[in-house]
């Protein structure tokens, strides 16, 4: 098992809560429990988590106001949402609330275990597939520095892997776990068109749906928090294959 991570579990069904718990606990990690959104907002201001889990329907605070604080102060912290509430509204909201991912009641604790491993990789697998740092982006001066430092440099843009932060002209912007790869890919290649498809599958590590519009949720995302900065084009769709960067 990968370092166990602090996971904070918000649901206010007590077997619910019991049974994630202790299927995150047996496998190494260490979980505090909230059953209300209330609890939860305390629990978060005592300590920060490495992952928090919510469910959407809380006594006092909802899910949704949850997910739109920690948004607001902490732009990595990954945050899954379980909910019994299915509509694809209901995830693309989520989604372009702030959240990573979503499940819907009932899971596996199994595919559970599964989406907390994908959110907490500290590094997309660039070189998967020959997506690697010294393909494209070094061709086109973009790869690491001289220090050695994951730092890939795209016009105004520059992303420092190793310490997870994404600038845009010097100034920081804070970006989602998500997003962060969704550009670390992009920048890696500028001039390769990513599929819907390879891009999912590279940032979540999970296999693609075509129904799935979650990369585009994301990349709409992205480009509402680059528009003021004015480089919000630069992520370019192609129509019917995919995105990629604009080099011109």
């Amino acid at each position: 098992m990968d370092t166990p991570l602090d996971i904070l579990v918000i649901e206010d069904d007590p077997s619910i809560n019991e049974v994630v718990t202790a299927h995150l606990e047996r496998q190494g990690h260490r979980c505090r429990q909230a059953f209300s959104g209330t609890e939860g907002t305390l629990l978060l201001r005592e300590q920060r988590p490495d992952l928090v889990i919510t469910d959407l329907m809380l006594p006092g605070i909802t899910g949704e106001e949850i997910v739109r604080a920690i948004r607001a102060a902490d732009g990595a912290l990954p945050i899954i949402v379980i909910s019994a509430r299915i509509t694809a509204a209901d995830k693309i909201m989520l989604l372009q609330e702030g959240a990573d991912d979503y499940l819907t009641k009932p899971f596996d604790l199994d595919e559970l275990s599964a989406r907390i491993a994908v959110q907490c990789r500290h590094r997309t697998a660039c070189n998967r597939d020959g997506v690697s740092v010294s393909d494209d982006a070094a061709a086109d001066g973009h790869g690491p520095d001289s220090s050695g430092a994951a730092v890939l440099r795209f016009r105004d843009w520059e992303l420092n892997g190793d310490e997870r932060t994404f600038a845009v002209g010097g100034i920081p912007v804070a970006l989602t776990r998500t997003e962060f790869n969704i550009l670390e890919l992009l920048m890696a290649r500028p001039r390769k068109v990513f599929t819907k498809q390879e891009l999912f599958e590279l940032a979540w590590g999970e296999p693609y749906s075509v129904e799935d519009s979650t990369v585009n949720v994301h990349v709409s995302n992205l480009r509402r928090k680059l528009k003021p900065t004015g480089t919000d084009g630069y992520l370019q769709t192609v129509w019917g294959m995919g995105f990629k960067l604009t080099t011109g």
